[in-house]
């Protein structure tokens, strides 16, 4: 009798740990960054794997800068960010966030209703309203205009950089006339050519980038990060929370007026025809941070040549790209 309470009592803790309702944390960006979430959003409430059931949950946030408090005091899991970003708290603080996935390539453009405008050097002379400073579409500006001998800085720049609007505003700004030349990311390009016949797309930052290094594939622009403590205390979790949304992304690029909608009905910050029209354009794509890491590092070569601050003052050492075990 006493063996049989000894073994009933194992088996209930065991079954209990096993059978234990866990819970997936997820900060989301509004706006573009996070359009396939909202497929996950409408059909995935929870996770399942051998070990536990997960409940998934979603925090939206404004900017990185909001998520990132969250993160490190270990109230979000999971989170996105432009790659820099994500290199350069991983530099500066105890490792404890590390980047699991590219989630999305460049879809930078300067967008302008000037016709002139067919080349970098067109540029001499002029202000560009540029959409998040400290981030990806300033650096590769930066990049791109050296590349071109074009400078940004100093009492004889060639181009002045203005960071004084926020990117949501861009678009209205350029179109009443306030400003003529903007850098920003899908889907603001499609907002702005979509309300005024005038504003064209005068600048492809991908075709510039791809013609200037010879590379084949386009720079990331988005990453997927983790606390690296729940990536280690739930790899299974991890493996399928991954997995669910790569089929995220294929589905999103597979059906955008579906994905709009969706986009929409889960209030990420977007109408939902803009989102449907821009997401042929917005490169949204899915690479496990093991594979990424060569496009990663170029990428982040070019802010470390531009500004050291800008990721931490070094590249991250291979502990900062997640590997499936």
């Amino acid at each position: 009798m006493k063996r049989f309470s000894i073994f009933l009592i194992t088996f209930l803790i065991s079954t209990s740990v096993f059978a234990q309702t866990t819970q997936v944390r997820i900060g989301l960006l509004n706006g573009p960054t996070c359009v396939p979430a909202a497929y996950l959003m409408e059909n995935k409430k929870t996770l399942s794997t051998d070990a536990a059931e997960a409940e998934l949950t979603y925090e939206k946030f404004a900017d990185p800068q909001a998520l990132l408090p969250k993160m490190i005091k270990k109230e979000i899991d999971l989170g996105f960010m432009p790659a820099n970003v994500a290199a350069k708290v991983y530099n500066a603080g105890n490792k404890s966030i590390i980047c699991c996935a590219v989630v999305g390539l460049g879809n930078l453009a300067l967008i302008t209703t000037d016709e002139n405008i067919r080349r970098f050097t067109d540029l001499k002379g002029k202000t560009v309203n540029v959409a998040g400073q400290g981030a990806t579409p300033e650096y590769m500006f930066r990049y791109l205009l050296k590349e071109n001998k074009m400078t940004w800085s100093g009492e004889k720049a060639d181009v002045t950089m203005d960071f004084s609007i926020p990117t949501a505003q861009l678009a209205a700004q350029l179109i009443s006339g306030k400003i003529q030349y903007a850098v920003v990311p899908e889907p603001f390009a499609t907002i702005a050519k979509t309300k005024s016949d005038k504003v064209i797309t005068a600048l492809d930052f991908q075709k510039e980038y791809l013609e200037l290094t010879g590379e084949k594939e386009i720079y990331p622009l988005s990453v997927m990060v983790v606390r690296a403590d729940f990536a280690k205390e739930n790899q299974e979790l991890m493996k399928a929370f991954l997995a669910e949304y790569d089929e995220a992304v294929n589905w999103t690029i597979s059906n955008a007026a579906a994905a709009g909608s969706l986009c929409e009905k889960h209030q990420l910050g977007l109408a939902a025809p803009v989102v449907t029209k821009a997401i042929p354009l917005s490169n949204y794509t899915y690479v496990p941070a093991d594979s990424a890491k060569k496009s990663i590092e170029k990428l982040l070569k070019l802010f470390l040549e531009s500004d050291k601050t800008s990721i931490g003052g070094k590249l991250p050492d291979k502990g900062f790209y997640y590997k499936k075990d």
